[in-house]
């Protein structure tokens, strides 16, 4: 059981998720992250582990600007317990896309094998919610060269789809 929550506004979002985080907090201890875009599109990211109230200062907040944003808080089911493993996850290529996700894959171990030899991915963590994120900067990829329509994003969600089973 994790915690997530997404916000897309019109002024900065990060208290906004931090209170949204510390009203959650029951649902995961084990870590805690924001990641903010702005309207150029750069994302800032904090993730650690611990309780969001110690994974947050004003040093941190101040840095995490933008109108938009996710949080996630994390009670791990699967992988480990480890700082790479705290959400939200961030990837680079084909655009910069992030990815906080509460679930379990089933099939991980296909997968990774999959974005290695196939896909030429390589994977940092054990969390099947990198290997997801993973799959969809994959499709996405291979649906459109330089800015995705909401066609292509929906083509590679469905391609996820058809390659990822949960439970």
């Amino acid at each position: 059981m994790c915690g997530i929550i997404g916000i897309v506004g019109h002024s900065e979002v990060n208290q906004a998720l931090y209170d949204g985080l510390t009203v959650m907090q029951h649902r995961g201890q084990d870590a805690a992250g924001i990641v903010t875009c702005n309207d150029d599109g750069k994302f800032f990211l904090r993730k650690a582990n611990g309780l969001v109230k110690d994974v947050f200062h004003t040093r941190h907040m101040r840095g995490l600007n933008g109108n938009m944003g996710i949080g996630h808080i994390r009670y791990p089911t699967a992988g480990c317990s480890t700082l790479a493993e705290a959400q939200p996850f961030y990837v680079n290529s084909p655009f910069g896309i992030t990815l906080a996700h509460n679930g379990n894959l089933t099939n991980t171990k296909t997968l990774k094998d999959e974005l290695f030899q196939t896909d030429r991915r390589h994977l940092n963590t054990d969390s099947d919610s990198e290997v997801l994120l993973n799959i969809l900067a994959h499709e996405l990829q291979e649906e459109c060269d330089l800015t995705p329509t909401a066609e292509n994003i929906f083509n590679a969600v469905t391609k996820v789809h058809q390659r990822c089973k949960g439970a």
